[in-house]
């Protein structure tokens, strides 16, 4: 079972959900009253009408029995009265739809204002333990989704139950016997409709969390839609999507079917309720204890009685919905954020690049009892290109994650130029560092947006400087627009030339020290020598840390670190590390014998079957 399909099972607090929606909406409790009021204000207009409609029925009824001539100015007073109650009924609704509409606006923005605020405060560990699509269907569908109930079921339960109780009122006073019939004939959908809503919720919160698992699926298999058609995984990845997209079609279906009933069961019991009257009121008149006029205020009133009903099952079922989706977005707002650095002031000023590991210890918080790096100790000197090798799984990544801060240490030191970067804020020790990863990044804008990305005052001949360094400028004249060409989907630019944008970004960045994550394991070897040129222009006078996959790339380095289960177990220059006849003489070595794949550490160790340590 993935992750993703567990995140179901766990169980939900829905009173927590909507105590935090309702505590979510107190800023806006002035706007929500008033608009609350203009709603109910309708609803009560809106009864008055049948008594008018059945007064003016007596009075047609009466002069047809006496033969006698209708009061019309009589008439037209309870005409004009009727219409004006209507026109203020729909322009008090229309009130009330308007301060939600701006109401609920203004909540979505400030949802995601928070979302967005939140995602940048939590660890880097819950990115681990979430799929970016489901984070992003929070953001999207779960936001939209709180938003469209609040506004469609908040007004029409609250003014549906005012209209069904004034209604109720109503019709007791203007025939006791008559109502009766009516309520009775109502308390059937009532009943059905609780033990329908009683049951209903874990399907509502099912459909929200297959949508967001379906939407995480999704986006992953998009955004390695390559590497799924070179391994001929198509079949594969089709038959996990139909089955997310039928467990999600499962789960929206069984919500479907519960919130639809209760449509039809209201249409049923008004429908009902209708007959009712209209039985009782016959045996009423045939009687003699009711007159016509009132079976016409009853037939309204048995409509008017049944439609806030509908309204309220309605807007029940929406915020079913709602505190669905409420407690996936107030989930990820009540995360464990990062700790608070405010009393942390340690700066460097005119940054030399000396950065000392003393007993590194680090264990991932999921599970602090499995050490990953368990005593890392080393010493780089200001403007050394430290490179950094190893088996996948070793610590290389985690160790520049340490470095960066993302994660906080275990145990030990990390200190840049005798400062340690735990007294440093966070933002703090990034700005020191310029990174260029494996995994590019371009977004959609302009040539010039994306290499100037965050930094204010650059000149297009310091663009264009950074350009040349990385051997680009020539693909940047080619374009329509030069600097101005914005990048899209459309845009013909290669994995190599994207790589050599990161680097001319980080030029321009021009950050005092660096870390590189070796990208050029998927580009052809001309590409490849004009990225290693490029960092090598770019390393140059900089302390930097490269991540090395292929141990050709490194051979310059000025300390290589090699690592193996979150230790150190050499370290020296290439020609110091050949000399010793090790574990990295021995990785060295074998890339250059047949059946040594791509020349990368990991595949070296699958051919040889060396062992991971040394």
């Amino acid at each position: 079972m993935s992750p993703r399909s567990k995140s179901m099972d766990r169980p939900k607090d829905l009173k927590k959900a909507g105590r935090d929606l309702y505590f979510y909406l107190k800023p806006y409790l002035l706007p929500l009253v008033i608009a609350l009021l203009f709603g109910i204000a309708s609803a009560l207009l809106a009864i008055f009408i049948p008594s008018l409609v059945g007064s003016m029925s007596t009075l047609i009824s009466d002069a047809i029995v006496s033969e006698g001539a209708i009061d019309m100015g009589e008439m037209a007073a309870m005409g004009i009265t009727a219409l004006v109650l209507i026109v203020l009924s729909a322009l008090f609704s229309l009130f009330t739809t308007l301060i939600f509409n701006r109401m609920t606006l203004r909540m979505s923005r400030r949802l995601r204002d928070d979302l967005e605020r939140k995602i940048n405060l939590v660890p880097l560990s819950y990115y681990s333990d979430n799929a970016y699509g489901d984070v992003l269907s929070r953001f999207t569908n779960d936001v939209n989704l709180i938003v469209d109930s609040v506004n469609n079921s908040l007004s029409p339960i609250v003014t549906g139950a005012f209209q069904f109780v004034g209604c109720v009122a109503m019709m007791f006073a203007t025939e006791w016997r008559m109502a009766l019939t009516a309520v009775a004939a109502s308390l059937i959908g009532i009943a059905l409709t609780f033990l329908i809503m009683s049951r209903s919720q874990k399907y509502f919160l099912a459909k929200q969390e297959a949508l967001g698992d379906l939407n995480g699926y999704i986006e992953e298999m998009y955004g390695g839609h390559d590497v799924v058609k070179v391994s001929g995984a198509d079949e594969q990845v089709k038959e996990e999507f139909v089955s997310y997209n039928q467990r999600e079609m499962k789960a929206n279906f069984l919500a479907q079917v519960l919130s639809g009933l209760m449509p039809a069961i209201n249409t049923f019991v008004g429908n009902f309720s209708y007959v009712a009257v209209c039985i009782v009121g016959a045996i009423g008149v045939s009687e003699g204890w009711l007159n016509f006029g009132v079976i016409s205020s009853f037939i309204l009133f048995a409509r008017l009685f049944t439609s806030p009903l509908s309204s309220i099952s309605q807007g029940l079922a929406q915020m079913q919905s709602c505190l669905a989706a409420s407690e996936r977005v107030f989930s990820l707002l009540s995360e464990g954020e990062l700790p608070s650095e405010e009393g942390k002031t340690a700066t460097i000023e005119n940054v030399r690049g000396e950065v000392e590991f003393e007993h590194v210890r680090f264990a991932y918080d999921d599970e602090p009892d499995k050490i990953v790096i368990s005593d890392f100790s080393c010493r780089v000197k200001p403007g050394q290109k430290v490179a950094i090798v190893g088996p996948t799984g070793a610590g290389k990544t985690t160790l520049v994650n340490l470095l960066m801060r993302f994660y906080e240490l275990r145990g030990g030191s990390i200190k840049i130029d005798g400062v340690d970067t735990a007294t440093m804020k966070r933002e703090s020790v990034h700005d020191l560092f310029g990174m260029v990863l494996q995994d590019t990044w371009l977004f959609e804008g302009t040539v010039r947006e994306n290499l100037v990305f965050n930094k204010e005052g650059v000149s297009d001949e310091q663009i264009m400087k950074a350009a040349r360094a990385c051997g680009i400028d020539s693909f940047i004249a080619s374009l329509p627009k030069g600097l101005d060409t914005v990048l899209d989907d459309n845009t013909a630019i290669s994995a190599g030339q994207k790589q050599l944008f990161t680097i001319a970004r980080a030029m321009i960045q021009n950050n005092p020290m660096l870390i590189l994550d070796e990208a050029t394991s998927n580009v052809d070897t001309r590409t490849e020598i004009l990225i290693q040129v490029a960092m090598d222009h770019l390393t140059s006078d900089r302390t930097s840390f490269v991540i090395a996959h292929r141990l050709s790339t490194i051979k310059n380095a000025d300390l290589i670190l090699v690592i193996s289960h979150g230790d150190i177990v050499e370290q020296g220059n290439h020609d110091e590390l050949l000399a010793k006849g090790g574990f990295y003489a021995h990785l060295y070595n074998s890339q250059f014998d047949e059946g040594s794949g791509d020349g990368s550490i990991d595949s070296i160790i699958k051919e040889r079957g060396m062992a991971k340590a040394s």
